[in-house]
Protein backbone atom coordinates (compact mmCIF):
# COMPACT_ATOMS: atom_id res chain seq x y z
CA UNK A 1 0.00 0.00 0.00
CA UNK A 2 1.17 3.49 -0.79
CA UNK A 3 1.24 6.46 1.57
CA UNK A 4 -2.04 8.23 2.45
CA UNK A 5 -1.38 10.99 -0.07
CA UNK A 6 -1.55 8.40 -2.87
CA UNK A 7 -4.91 7.03 -1.77
CA UNK A 8 -7.37 7.05 -4.66
CA UNK A 9 -10.87 8.23 -3.75
CA UNK A 10 -13.50 5.95 -5.31
CA UNK A 11 -16.47 6.96 -3.14
CA UNK A 12 -17.58 9.69 -0.78
CA UNK A 13 -19.25 9.44 2.62
CA UNK A 14 -22.18 11.85 3.02
CA UNK A 15 -22.56 13.02 6.62
CA UNK A 16 -26.09 14.43 6.32
CA UNK A 17 -27.84 13.93 9.66
CA UNK A 18 -25.96 10.77 10.62
CA UNK A 19 -24.83 12.50 13.81
CA UNK A 20 -28.51 12.98 14.76
CA UNK A 21 -30.16 9.55 14.18
CA UNK A 22 -33.47 10.55 15.79
CA UNK A 23 -33.80 13.53 13.49
CA UNK A 24 -33.23 11.36 10.41
CA UNK A 25 -36.68 9.73 10.65
CA UNK A 26 -38.42 13.12 10.88
CA UNK A 27 -36.20 14.42 8.08
CA UNK A 28 -37.20 11.49 5.85
CA UNK A 29 -40.94 12.18 6.20
CA UNK A 30 -40.35 15.88 5.59
CA UNK A 31 -38.40 15.09 2.41
CA UNK A 32 -41.03 12.59 1.27
CA UNK A 33 -43.81 15.21 1.52
CA UNK A 34 -41.60 17.78 -0.22
CA UNK A 35 -40.61 15.35 -2.99
CA UNK A 36 -44.18 14.18 -3.71
CA UNK A 37 -45.43 17.78 -3.74
CA UNK A 38 -42.66 18.83 -6.12
CA UNK A 39 -43.02 15.79 -8.38
CA UNK A 40 -46.82 15.92 -8.63
CA UNK A 41 -47.06 19.73 -8.69
CA UNK A 42 -44.45 20.36 -11.37
CA UNK A 43 -45.58 17.32 -13.37
CA UNK A 44 -49.18 18.54 -13.29
CA UNK A 45 -48.23 22.05 -14.42
CA UNK A 46 -46.27 20.63 -17.38
CA UNK A 47 -49.21 18.39 -18.39
CA UNK A 48 -51.76 21.23 -18.10
CA UNK A 49 -49.67 23.67 -20.15
CA UNK A 50 -49.06 21.12 -22.91
CA UNK A 51 -52.65 19.82 -22.96
CA UNK A 52 -54.63 23.08 -22.66
CA UNK A 53 -54.52 25.42 -25.67
CA UNK A 54 -55.56 28.35 -23.44
CA UNK A 55 -52.11 28.15 -21.83
CA UNK A 56 -50.16 28.19 -25.10
CA UNK A 57 -48.63 31.61 -24.52
CA UNK A 58 -45.06 32.82 -23.80
CA UNK A 59 -45.77 33.24 -20.07
CA UNK A 60 -46.81 29.60 -19.68
CA UNK A 61 -44.09 28.39 -22.03
CA UNK A 62 -41.51 29.80 -19.59
CA UNK A 63 -43.46 28.39 -16.63
CA UNK A 64 -43.44 24.96 -18.29
CA UNK A 65 -39.64 25.14 -18.72
CA UNK A 66 -39.27 26.28 -15.09
CA UNK A 67 -41.39 23.35 -13.89
CA UNK A 68 -39.33 20.95 -16.00
CA UNK A 69 -36.09 22.30 -14.48
CA UNK A 70 -37.56 22.00 -10.96
CA UNK A 71 -38.75 18.46 -11.68
CA UNK A 72 -35.24 17.39 -12.71
CA UNK A 73 -33.70 19.19 -9.70
CA UNK A 74 -35.96 17.25 -7.33
CA UNK A 75 -35.07 13.92 -8.95
CA UNK A 76 -31.35 14.65 -9.19
CA UNK A 77 -30.52 14.07 -5.52
CA UNK A 78 -33.65 13.92 -3.38
CA UNK A 79 -34.50 10.19 -3.79
CA UNK A 80 -30.92 9.32 -2.85
CA UNK A 81 -30.98 11.67 0.17
CA UNK A 82 -34.19 9.99 1.39
CA UNK A 83 -32.66 6.53 0.99
CA UNK A 84 -29.60 7.67 2.95
CA UNK A 85 -31.83 8.47 5.94
CA UNK A 86 -31.96 4.71 6.62
CA UNK A 87 -28.20 4.21 6.32
CA UNK A 88 -25.67 4.52 9.12
CA UNK A 89 -22.94 5.17 6.56
CA UNK A 90 -24.31 6.85 3.45
CA UNK A 91 -21.92 6.54 0.53
CA UNK A 92 -21.94 7.64 -3.10
CA UNK A 93 -19.55 6.61 -5.86
CA UNK A 94 -17.06 9.16 -7.16
CA UNK A 95 -18.61 9.41 -10.64
CA UNK A 96 -22.19 9.42 -9.36
CA UNK A 97 -21.17 12.29 -7.08
CA UNK A 98 -19.78 14.24 -10.05
CA UNK A 99 -22.94 13.68 -12.10
CA UNK A 100 -25.18 14.74 -9.21
CA UNK A 101 -23.06 17.82 -8.52
CA UNK A 102 -22.72 19.12 -12.07
CA UNK A 103 -26.32 18.38 -13.08
CA UNK A 104 -27.43 20.31 -9.99
CA UNK A 105 -25.12 23.21 -10.87
CA UNK A 106 -26.38 23.27 -14.47
CA UNK A 107 -30.04 23.37 -13.42
CA UNK A 108 -29.58 26.03 -10.74
CA UNK A 109 -27.84 28.35 -13.22
CA UNK A 110 -30.61 27.76 -15.79
CA UNK A 111 -33.20 28.68 -13.17
CA UNK A 112 -31.31 31.86 -12.21
CA UNK A 113 -31.31 33.05 -15.81
CA UNK A 114 -34.82 31.81 -16.58
CA UNK A 115 -36.34 33.82 -13.72
CA UNK A 116 -34.84 36.97 -15.27
CA UNK A 117 -36.32 36.02 -18.66
CA UNK A 118 -39.73 35.54 -17.03
CA UNK A 119 -39.47 39.04 -15.51
CA UNK A 120 -38.87 40.48 -18.98
CA UNK A 121 -41.91 38.59 -20.26
CA UNK A 122 -44.08 40.21 -17.56
CA UNK A 123 -42.59 43.61 -18.41
CA UNK A 124 -43.53 43.18 -22.08
CA UNK A 125 -47.05 42.00 -21.18
CA UNK A 126 -47.83 44.91 -18.84
CA UNK A 127 -45.80 47.80 -20.28
CA UNK A 128 -46.21 46.94 -23.99
CA UNK A 129 -49.53 45.02 -24.14
CA UNK A 130 -50.39 46.00 -27.72
CA UNK A 131 -47.04 44.75 -29.03
CA UNK A 132 -46.65 41.82 -26.63
CA UNK A 133 -46.95 38.99 -29.17
CA UNK A 134 -44.64 40.81 -31.57
CA UNK A 135 -42.00 41.30 -28.87
CA UNK A 136 -42.36 37.83 -27.31
CA UNK A 137 -42.55 35.85 -30.53
CA UNK A 138 -42.13 32.07 -30.28
CA UNK A 139 -38.77 32.33 -32.03
CA UNK A 140 -37.58 34.93 -29.52
CA UNK A 141 -38.86 32.86 -26.57
CA UNK A 142 -37.06 29.70 -27.70
CA UNK A 143 -33.91 31.75 -28.34
CA UNK A 144 -34.00 33.12 -24.78
CA UNK A 145 -34.45 29.64 -23.27
CA UNK A 146 -31.69 28.24 -25.51
CA UNK A 147 -29.38 31.05 -24.41
CA UNK A 148 -30.06 30.23 -20.74
CA UNK A 149 -29.20 26.57 -21.38
CA UNK A 150 -26.06 27.33 -23.42
CA UNK A 151 -24.67 29.76 -20.80
CA UNK A 152 -25.38 27.26 -18.02
CA UNK A 153 -23.72 24.45 -20.01
CA UNK A 154 -20.66 26.62 -20.69
CA UNK A 155 -20.32 27.50 -17.00
CA UNK A 156 -20.69 23.84 -16.00
CA UNK A 157 -18.12 22.72 -18.57
CA UNK A 158 -15.54 25.21 -17.29
CA UNK A 159 -16.16 24.01 -13.72
CA UNK A 160 -15.57 20.43 -14.90
CA UNK A 161 -12.28 21.44 -16.57
CA UNK A 162 -11.15 23.20 -13.35
CA UNK A 163 -12.16 20.26 -11.16
CA UNK A 164 -9.47 19.25 -8.61
CA UNK A 165 -7.82 15.88 -9.16
CA UNK A 166 -6.13 15.20 -5.81
CA UNK A 167 -8.06 14.53 -2.60
CA UNK A 168 -5.34 12.81 -0.54
CA UNK A 169 -7.85 10.22 0.61
CA UNK A 170 -10.29 12.82 1.97
CA UNK A 171 -13.76 11.52 1.18
CA UNK A 172 -16.14 12.75 3.90
CA UNK A 173 -18.60 15.37 2.59
CA UNK A 174 -20.44 17.27 5.31
CA UNK A 175 -23.63 17.52 3.30
CA UNK A 176 -26.81 15.64 2.35
CA UNK A 177 -25.70 15.32 -1.28
CA UNK A 178 -22.76 16.20 -3.53
CA UNK A 179 -22.55 19.98 -3.72
CA UNK A 180 -19.73 21.84 -5.46
CA UNK A 181 -18.53 23.96 -2.54
CA UNK A 182 -18.46 21.01 -0.13
CA UNK A 183 -16.70 18.92 -2.79
CA UNK A 184 -13.96 21.52 -3.30
CA UNK A 185 -13.27 21.64 0.44
CA UNK A 186 -11.91 18.07 0.24
CA UNK A 187 -9.26 18.84 -2.40
CA UNK A 188 -5.61 18.93 -1.40
CA UNK A 189 -4.43 20.16 -4.81
CA UNK A 190 -4.25 23.87 -5.68
CA UNK A 191 -7.82 25.09 -6.25
CA UNK A 192 -7.20 28.84 -6.23
CA UNK A 193 -8.13 29.13 -9.92
CA UNK A 194 -11.32 27.14 -9.30
CA UNK A 195 -12.31 29.28 -6.30
CA UNK A 196 -11.58 32.51 -8.17
CA UNK A 197 -13.66 31.34 -11.13
CA UNK A 198 -16.53 30.37 -8.80
CA UNK A 199 -16.47 33.76 -7.07
CA UNK A 200 -16.47 35.66 -10.38
CA UNK A 201 -19.17 33.54 -12.02
CA UNK A 202 -21.34 33.51 -8.88
CA UNK A 203 -21.31 37.31 -8.98
CA UNK A 204 -22.15 37.56 -12.70
CA UNK A 205 -24.73 34.77 -12.66
CA UNK A 206 -26.57 36.13 -9.61
CA UNK A 207 -26.19 39.92 -9.39
CA UNK A 208 -26.96 41.07 -12.99
CA UNK A 209 -30.09 38.85 -13.37
CA UNK A 210 -31.32 39.86 -9.91
CA UNK A 211 -30.61 43.54 -10.63
CA UNK A 212 -32.41 43.20 -13.97
CA UNK A 213 -35.45 41.70 -12.17
CA UNK A 214 -35.49 44.53 -9.60
CA UNK A 215 -35.26 47.26 -12.28
CA UNK A 216 -37.85 45.49 -14.45
CA UNK A 217 -40.35 45.24 -11.61
CA UNK A 218 -39.70 48.87 -10.72
CA UNK A 219 -40.81 49.83 -14.22
CA UNK A 220 -43.73 47.40 -14.02
CA UNK A 221 -44.78 49.01 -10.72
CA UNK A 222 -44.83 52.46 -12.31
CA UNK A 223 -46.88 51.11 -15.22
CA UNK A 224 -49.38 49.48 -12.85
CA UNK A 225 -49.83 52.75 -10.95
CA UNK A 226 -50.86 54.41 -14.22
CA UNK A 227 -53.67 51.90 -14.74
CA UNK A 228 -56.89 53.69 -13.77
CA UNK A 229 -59.22 50.76 -13.11
CA UNK A 230 -58.90 48.85 -9.84
CA UNK A 231 -59.65 45.59 -11.64
CA UNK A 232 -56.90 46.27 -14.17
CA UNK A 233 -54.39 46.94 -11.40
CA UNK A 234 -55.41 43.78 -9.55
CA UNK A 235 -55.03 41.67 -12.69
CA UNK A 236 -51.61 43.14 -13.47
CA UNK A 237 -50.46 42.62 -9.89
CA UNK A 238 -51.69 39.00 -9.81
CA UNK A 239 -49.66 38.10 -12.91
CA UNK A 240 -46.46 39.38 -11.25
CA UNK A 241 -46.90 38.50 -7.57
CA UNK A 242 -46.35 34.75 -8.09
CA UNK A 243 -43.11 35.34 -9.95
CA UNK A 244 -41.91 37.83 -7.32
CA UNK A 245 -42.51 35.30 -4.53
CA UNK A 246 -40.47 32.65 -6.35
CA UNK A 247 -37.66 35.14 -7.07
CA UNK A 248 -37.56 36.25 -3.41
CA UNK A 249 -37.21 32.71 -2.03
CA UNK A 250 -34.77 31.45 -4.66
CA UNK A 251 -32.40 34.41 -4.97
CA UNK A 252 -32.28 35.25 -1.24
CA UNK A 253 -31.09 31.75 -0.30
CA UNK A 254 -28.72 31.15 -3.21
CA UNK A 255 -27.07 34.59 -2.85
CA UNK A 256 -26.44 33.93 0.84
CA UNK A 257 -24.89 30.57 -0.08
CA UNK A 258 -22.62 31.63 -2.94
CA UNK A 259 -21.76 35.28 -2.28
CA UNK A 260 -20.76 35.02 1.39
CA UNK A 261 -17.10 34.36 2.34
CA UNK A 262 -16.41 30.63 2.21
CA UNK A 263 -15.28 28.77 5.33
CA UNK A 264 -12.78 25.91 5.21
CA UNK A 265 -15.46 23.38 6.13
CA UNK A 266 -19.18 23.10 5.47
CA UNK A 267 -21.48 24.04 8.34
CA UNK A 268 -24.99 22.92 9.29
CA UNK A 269 -26.13 26.41 8.24
CA UNK A 270 -24.79 25.81 4.73
CA UNK A 271 -26.71 22.53 4.55
CA UNK A 272 -29.93 24.24 5.66
CA UNK A 273 -29.52 27.05 3.09
CA UNK A 274 -28.86 24.58 0.26
CA UNK A 275 -32.07 22.76 1.23
CA UNK A 276 -33.99 26.01 0.74
CA UNK A 277 -33.00 26.61 -2.88
CA UNK A 278 -32.42 22.98 -3.86
CA UNK A 279 -35.44 21.33 -2.24
CA UNK A 280 -38.03 23.85 -1.04
CA UNK A 281 -37.98 26.19 -4.08
CA UNK A 282 -38.89 23.42 -6.59
CA UNK A 283 -41.73 22.52 -4.21
CA UNK A 284 -42.98 26.05 -3.65
CA UNK A 285 -42.98 26.99 -7.35
CA UNK A 286 -45.94 24.81 -8.42
CA UNK A 287 -47.87 25.70 -5.25
CA UNK A 288 -47.36 29.44 -5.76
CA UNK A 289 -48.14 29.40 -9.48
CA UNK A 290 -51.12 27.05 -9.28
CA UNK A 291 -52.85 28.38 -6.17
CA UNK A 292 -52.48 32.03 -7.24
CA UNK A 293 -53.21 31.58 -10.95
CA UNK A 294 -56.76 31.43 -12.30
CA UNK A 295 -55.66 30.21 -15.74
CA UNK A 296 -53.84 27.19 -14.29
CA UNK A 297 -56.79 26.35 -12.01
CA UNK A 298 -59.17 26.78 -14.96
CA UNK A 299 -57.05 24.44 -17.10
CA UNK A 300 -57.09 21.87 -14.29
CA UNK A 301 -60.89 21.84 -14.09
CA UNK A 302 -61.25 21.80 -17.86
CA UNK A 303 -58.97 18.78 -18.13
CA UNK A 304 -60.00 16.73 -15.09
CA UNK A 305 -63.54 18.04 -14.69
CA UNK A 306 -64.32 16.78 -18.18
CA UNK A 307 -63.02 13.31 -17.33
CA UNK A 308 -64.90 13.20 -14.02
CA UNK A 309 -68.16 14.22 -15.71
CA UNK A 310 -67.74 11.36 -18.21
Amino acid sequence: MGPPNDTVVTEFILVGLSEHPRAQAVFFWFLLVVYLTSFLGNGLIIILIIADSHLHSPMYFFLCILSLVDLIISNNALPEVMANCFSDRATISFYRCLVQMYVGLLLVVIECLLLAVMAYDRFAAICQPLHYMQIMSWRFCTTLVSLCVVLALLNTLINILLQPTDFCGHNIINHFACELQSFLKLACSDIRATELYMQVTSFFILIPPFGFIVVTYGRIGLAVLRIRSTQGRKKAFSTCSSHLMVVSVFYSTIMIMYLKPQAKSASDQDKAISLMYGVLTPTLNPLIYSLRNRDVKGAFWRLFGRKISK
